[in-house]
């Protein structure tokens, strides 16, 4: 599978993708585009998957007649994405042409380190 990383998650998840062949936004030179322009252009281009943090896209386009399936993620943060490859991988694989899919990943929470009282 050709799988577009969307310019909201980390450019080092590319190497963590197994056997999917990875390429970014920037590297295609498209960073800045809308959605809509964002899928077009991923679809013209042969891309199967694109692998995106924002879990609103489904909202703003219609996925239905395209050849490229998306794949949301919910949490951007590599630290959390990293638990969940497994599980992203098997997201990427099974993606059927129009289809979105969210992969819970986890959230990001922050750590009391409780109280200093001076």
């Amino acid at each position: 599978m050709r799988v577009l990383l969307d310019e909201n998650l980390d450019h080092a998840l590319r190497e963590l993708l197994g056997p999917h062949e990875v390429v970014t936004v920037a590297y295609m030179g498209w960073s800045g585009l809308k959605n809509g322009e964002l899928l077009q252009l991923a679809q013209d281009n042969g891309v199967d998957v694109v692998l995106t943090g924002d879990r609103t896209i489904t909202y703003e386009q219609n996925l239905s007649g395209r050849r490229l399936a998306v794949v949301a993620l919910s949490a951007i943060e590599l630290p959390i994405i990293r638990n969940s490859l497994p599980a992203i991988i098997v997201a990427i694989t099974n993606a059927a042409p129009g289809s979105f899919q969210v992969v819970e990943c986890g959230i990001f929470s922050r750590k009391s380190r409780g109280r200093h009282v001076r």
